[in-house]
């Protein structure tokens, strides 16, 4: 998943990126409004989630989550200094998801942000179809289909893509997979079966199973579809 932070504070902004690259967050820096601008402008898309100080020296936070939620449905978290706390609500009142008042704790912040997302992933889930390049999984009917056709999945097989596709862009370990799997399907399922699973949905789903573009090995940490 990738992070925008704003954040003119050079010191907060560089302890940010760097805890939440350590969480396997992806992320972009900007150290004021009018750079912010130009990403948000070029690449809103890419972005999971928003970090916004509310002040800064060439604009504020106000603005650039305006700018998002015109846009799109990108969640945005702000941070904010304890006098500006009462202000936070007109940033709530234009659909800003939360804020976190500073100095924070670093846990504080990554529970917060699990938190959003979580409820994001939760709005994602209630679609009927999600797509990932140019597979399509037909959540109502419980098909998936590649390029239009329709592909024939084991239970267990398509139960490992819905748990791709309720994570789109996030890392997942192999322990993760394995405890999803069996809390779900309730079937013994250890790690070499695990490797055979993935091998079988890359043959079916991946243009080339040896090169991998929709589930995508990030090596020493797991798993990965989407950006």
């Amino acid at each position: 998943m990738n992070i925008l932070i704003v954040e003119d504070d050079k010191t907060i902004a560089s302890g940010l990126e760097y805890s939440l690259q350590e969480e396997h967050y992806s992320t972009v820096l900007c150290y004021d409004a009018e750079s912010a601008k130009k990403v948000l402008l070029k690449q809103l898309e890419q972005f999971s989630l928003c970090l916004f100080d509310l002040s800064l020296p060439d604009g504020s936070g106000y603005d650039l989550c305006r700018i998002v939620k015109e846009q799109s449905d990108v969640p945005v978290i702000f941070l904010t200094a304890v006098d500006d706390e009462v202000n936070v609500v007109m940033g709530l009142d234009m659909g800003a998801d939360d804020y976190i008042t500073k100095p924070f704790r670093v846990r504080e912040l990554l529970s917060r942000i699990r938190s959003v997302l979580r409820r994001y992933q939760k709005k994602t889930k209630t679609k009927s179809i999600v797509e990932i390049e140019n597979v399509q999984i037909h959540l109502q009917e419980g098909k998936v289909y590649k390029n239009g056709k329709e592909i024939t999945l084991t239970a267990l097989e398509y139960r490992l893509l819905l748990i791709f596709a309720n994570h789109i862009g996030q890392v997942l370990s192999r322990n993760q997979l394995l405890e999803q799997i069996w809390d779900v399907a309730g079937d013994f399922v250890n790690d070499n079966t695990l490797t055979v699973y993935i091998k079988r949905l890359r043959v079916k789903l991946e243009d080339n199973p040896q090169n991998p573009t929709i589930i995508k090995t990030i090596r020493g940490l797991g798993y990965k579809v989407g950006d």
